[in-house]
């Protein structure tokens, strides 16, 4: 191993990290929900645009920590596309060869992305195929299987060190309801779910975390009956959140509540939330809307107060060939017009 390498390597992200600035907290009122202050945690706004740059760079350093990759290791990655690209960037920054290995229906932006940093895309013809041919070809070239599905939830220091949680509680200390009701977070990995969740419990705070699964995935299933070996061979429809199979770092003990989000919801959210806001933002935190909107008429009804807070996962700008088409949408995923016309309704 070599020593000087991997100080070297640890020395870049870390001058990396200091060159960035945290994310931004949005907040947003609605007239329907008087009493109480919704907010977003812009993730969007990492130099690689989604929540996956935190867990790419808690990744190599992982890596690093553990001797896995020295200055020629090529990094191979399964993803639905936002993590292959952050994990791109690191690999770039450290010299390294990278290959992400993704279905064939990834966003173009995001292999556009990955490309633009030096990384090569593989594409299989299913997600179910990624883990596999992941782990194949790492083999084959006698590289880094980085496993993001496996390796997230412990990569990260959940007891702070600058992880979301501990930004997140950070950036609501002077709000009208500093401690937040909720957290809402929908899982990839289950990764960031699991961060939020011991750190809330490490914390002691008396906030709660909702976790929403969109159709077609096996994480609320598997949340409410405990079996593990839950498949689904079709897959999720909202990319980056939702997994065929129940992964490693899906935490389900650290999760207070689940909601399973029915895609059209989750577009008309997506579409609703952007012209709220002035500027796209992705399925995945369309799901996290919904999520938000269940709890708000929930507290409503119980005639409690307080704060809701949840996460814009990636920029919509990854999607403007998929889920802001109109021809993809209408072919791909019906928008749920009823609950569209709902939306319009709390303003």
């Amino acid at each position: 191993m070599n020593n000087n390498w991997t100080k070297q390597a640890f020395a870049k992200i870390a001058a990396d990290y200091t060159r960035s600035a945290d994310t931004h907290l949005i907040s947003f009122s609605l007239n329907a929900y008087p009493n109480i202050d919704f907010y977003f945690k812009d993730e969007s706004t990492h130099p690689t645009g989604s929540l996956k740059h935190r867990l790419a760079r808690s990744l190599f350093l992982y890596a690093l920590s553990n001797g896995w990759i020295n200055e020629s290791t090529p990094i191979i990655e399964s993803s639905s596309g936002s993590t292959a690209v952050s994990e791109a960037y690191f690999a770039k920054l450290l010299g390294l060869p990278f290959i992400a290995v993704m279905a064939k229906t990834t966003a173009k932006e995001k292999i556009k992305q990955i490309e633009f940093y030096g990384g090569k895309c593989h594409l299989v013809e299913n997600t179910t195929q990624i883990y596999a041919e992941s782990e194949r070809l790492a083999d084959e070239l006698g590289g880094h299987y980085m496993d993001q599905f496996t390796y997230a939830e412990r990569a990260t220091d959940w007891r702070g060190n600058n992880n979301i949680a501990e930004s997140i509680y950070t950036q609501m200390a002077n709000e009208p309801n500093p401690i937040p009701k909720w957290i809402v977070m929908s899982p990839g990995t289950g990764g960031t779910s699991a961060t939020i969740g011991r750190y809330v419990r490490y914390q002691g705070v008396d906030t709660q975390l909702l976790v929403v699964d969109p159709d077609n995935s096996v994480f609320y299933d598997f949340y409410k009956n405990g079996d593990n070996t839950l498949t689904n061979q079709t897959g999720s429809r909202i990319e980056g959140i939702g997994r065929p199979r129940v992964e490693p770092s899906f935490i389900p003990g650290v999760i207070d509540d689940m909601l399973k989000v029915p895609d059209g919801q989750s577009i008309a959210a997506m579409q609703w939330l952007s012209s709220l806001l002035g500027r796209k933002v992705g399925p995945s935190t369309g799901t996290n809307l919904v999520g938000m909107l269940h709890l708000a008429n929930q507290m409503q009804e119980a005639g409690e107060s307080g704060s809701i807070v949840s996460l814009i996962c990636d920029s919509g700008e990854r999607y403007l060939n998929t889920y802001y088409d109109l021809n993809w949408q209408q072919a791909h995923i019906p928008i749920d017009s009823e609950y569209q016309k709902w939306l319009c309704s709390l303003v």
